[in-house]
This record gives C-alpha cells, sequence and structure tokens, in this order.
C-alpha cells in the first residue's frame, strides 16, 4: 500500500475508533444493571470475535515510510482518550455508590465493564503512546495507567520486556506449561521489584541516587495516590473499592494479552548469557482484522517487537513462515488462556512445532522450560 493511501482523512481510520462505543455500554449496564451488565464485555470481546470469524484476516502491509501526516486520524484516538476514560470512569464513582436501584453485586458488575474500558482499550492505548518519543504522549500514557494502578508497567515494558523478551530476564515471557495463573501471580509479584531495579541501574550509570527525583517512581506514585484520593472524594470508601477492583480487572486483561503474546517462545542462548536479536518469530502473530481494529493492531506483534517504534496503522503482518500464527485473535485466546488444559492441548502443538521450524539444532529445551539460562548482561 502506499504512503498516500495509508490514511490523510478520517474514514480509512474510522474502524479504530470502535472503543468509543464501549462508552454507552457501560451506561446501559449502569442504569438496567442485571442482563446489561455483560453488555460490555459482549460488545468488544464477544462482537469482534464474531466479526473476525466473519470478516476474517487483513494480510495487508501499509507502507511503513508513512508520515505522521498521514496517521493523524489514527493517533487522534489515542490522544483523546484520556478525557474519555477519565470523565467515564469517575462519572460511574461518584453515581454507582450511591445509585439505589443495583444491588452491591450489580455496582460491581458495572465496575467490571469500567475495566474492560480501562484494560482492553485504555492500557493498549497507553502502550501505544509510551512507545512514542513525544513527552506529552508517553505523559498520557503515565496518567492512563495511573488510573489501574499499574504505572510501573512502562518502565518494565520499555526496559526490561522489549530488551529481554523471550530470556529468562523478561518475567512477562510466559514459560511453557506455565498455566496463566500461575503466571499472573508470578508477574504480579515480580514486575515492579524489575521496574525499580531496571530505573536503579539507568540512574546508577548517571551516578544518581534511586532516590533522585529524576526516578519516574516518584511520579507513578504521585499519579497514582492523586486517582485513589479522588476516587475517595467522589464516590467515598465504596468509590474507593469500585477504583481498585476496575484497576484489577483492567490488569488482569492486560497480563492475559502479555501472556498470550509470548507463550513458550524463546530466543537461543549464545552462551555466555548472550542472547540473538528479537526478530519477529520470537512473538505470536494474529492478523484477525476485526479484533485489531479493537486492538488498535496490538496483534501483529511479531512487528511491533522487530519495530517497537512503529505506530500501530503502519505494523505488519508475517506469513507462518517468519512468525508464528494465533489460530484466533487475543479475546478468543485470553478465555482460552483462563482454561489451562484448555490452552497447553490448543497451544502446547504449536510451539513444539514452532522449535522443530526455527531450532532443529537445540535438542534439550528443559533449560528454557523453566528459565534456567543465564541471565542476560546489562544493555
Amino acid at each position: 500500500m502506499a504512503a498516500t493511501d495509508t490514511a490523510i482523512d478520517f474514514k480509512h481510520a474510522a474502524p479504530f475508533w470502535v472503543s468509543l462505543l464501549v462508552v454507552p455500554l457501560i451506561a446501559i449496564a449502569a442504569i438496567y444493571g442485571g442482563w446489561a451488565l455483560l453488555l460490555p464485555i459482549a460488545g468488544t470481546w464477544w462482537a469482534f470475535t464474531g466479526l473476525d470469524a466473519l470478516i476474517g484476516r487483513n494480510t495487508d502491509n501499509p507502507d511503513p515510510t508513512a508520515t505522521d501526516a498521514h496517521l493523524y486520524w489514527y493517533s487522534l484516538i489515542t490522544w483523546i482518550w484520556l478525557p474519555v476514560q477519565v470523565i467515564t470512569l469517575y462519572t460511574m464513582i461518584g453515581w454507582i455508590p450511591r445509585a439505589e436501584h443495583l444491588a452491591l453485586w450489580e455496582k460491581f458488575g458495572v465496575f467490571a465493564g469500567v475495566g474492560v474500558m480501562s484494560g482492553t482499550i485504555g492500557i493498549v492505548y497507553a502502550h501505544e503512546l509510551m512507545h512514542q518519543k513525544d513527552k506529552l504522549e508517553r505523559w498520557l500514557a503515565d496518567l492512563l495507567l495511573a488510573t489501574v494502578l499499574y504505572s510501573h508497567f512502562r518502565t518494565e515494558h520499555l526496559q526490561v520486556h522489549h530488551p529481554w523478551v523471550g530470556t529468562s530476564r523478561d518475567a512477562v515471557t510466559a514459560r511453557y506449561n506455565e498455566g496463566f495463573h500461575h503466571y499472573f501471580l508470578r508477574v504480579l509479584a515480580t514486575g515492579p521489584i524489575s521496574a525499580w531495579r531496571a530505573e536503579r541501574a539507568m540512574l546508577a550509570r548517571r551516578d544518581l541516587s534511586p532516590w533522585d527525583g529524576a526516578n519516574p517512581f516518584w511520579r507513578y506514585w504521585a499519579l497514582q495516590g492523586g486517582a485513589l484520593i479522588l476516587a475517595l472524594l467522589i464516590g467515598g470508601w465504596l468509590g474507593l473499592a469500585l477504583f481498585v477492583f476496575q484497576a484489577f480487572v483492567a490488569v488482569w486483561q492486560l497480563e492475559l494479552t502479555n501472556y498470550v503474546e509470548h507463550y513458550g517462545l524463546t530466543r537461543k542462548h549464545l552462551g555466555d548469557g548472550k542472547y540473538e536479536p528479537v526478530r519477529p518469530h520470537h512473538s505470536w502473530n494474529a492478523d484477525h482484522q476485526a479484533t485489531n481494529w479493537l486492538l488498535i493492531n496490538l496483534q501483529r506483534h511479531s512487528d511491533h517487537h522487530y519495530k517497537p517504534a512503529r505506530r500501530f496503522p503502519l505494523l505488519q503482518t508475517y506469513g507462518p513462515e517468519a512468525a508464528p500464527q494465533l489460530p484466533f485473535g487475543y479475546p478468543l485466546m485470553a478465555t482460552a488462556a483462563m482454561i489451562p488444559p484448555l490452552w497447553r492441548r490448543l497451544m502446547n502443538p504449536k510451539v513444539r512445532a514452532w522449535r522443530r521450524q526455527h531450532y532443529p539444532e537445540i535438542t534439550d529445551w528443559e533449560p528454557y522450560k523453566r528459565a534456567e539460562l543465564p541471565m542476560p548482561g546489562p544493555r
């Protein structure tokens, strides 16, 4: 596709704006409760999985040289999402604790839907924004992550996950045969510590203390503290509890996605703590069209790791000879991941086939499966 076709006008970018539909779905859930509580997830995970079945896959590759001027309408949805999410989130925090037509369980059901918004959309958009060089975009990412109490994700993702994906140093690379629930607890426990160590190492290279004001953790803590205090002031203690609950739902979705993206895929150890460079075959690829509209091409993950700074409209897809392919989009794969026996039956044969295809020379996979290979050295 030529750069001039990549999309100067809105109509080309419009499918990626479908995320806005989740806001009225949350409002309907809050008004009616009961069956309507299913609408946010039905209108995102379920609906777009169904559309994938109808529309199929998009194997077209845009011209990666397209300029930011061509991408304005694509980027705009990520720029405006912060006010959309914050207004929706805190409006619900002010309303739902006082909503007499809803039982307590329905109030938490509404905030499960809010968590779908802040996780499926908000964190995905924060991920896109944190990869950009523009300071405003990075601030938007930090503010979005503060609303789900997961600010350290920016450090962990950029400084640990990307350089060390597929190695024993990256906790987010799900190990072969590791069930999601074990993985989730492991990442929750190790992620903040890993992010802190990464920032401490960066500051040490500048002869600065980890407690120096340049450490972004000060910003992370301040933004998260402000988000919590605002929830308490607007919604009281129940509002605060609902805020924390939606954050948990959002983080659950993020780590489900992380689990799916790299399950069982490892980089070859070259000896002396050195690993081969990151290539497209170190991430699972999915070019299912509808779910890529919802997730702004996050499923073209093989190219994202190969070229991390590439904006989402320009991400490339690959054939099975270059990158392993998921059979379905992320929502359906994430659902399968929550049922470990089903997940292993679906994905373990694919991992073994990937090993035979890319690393026929490796005969002992046990150190890779148990993450027992040497930690890679400093960057």
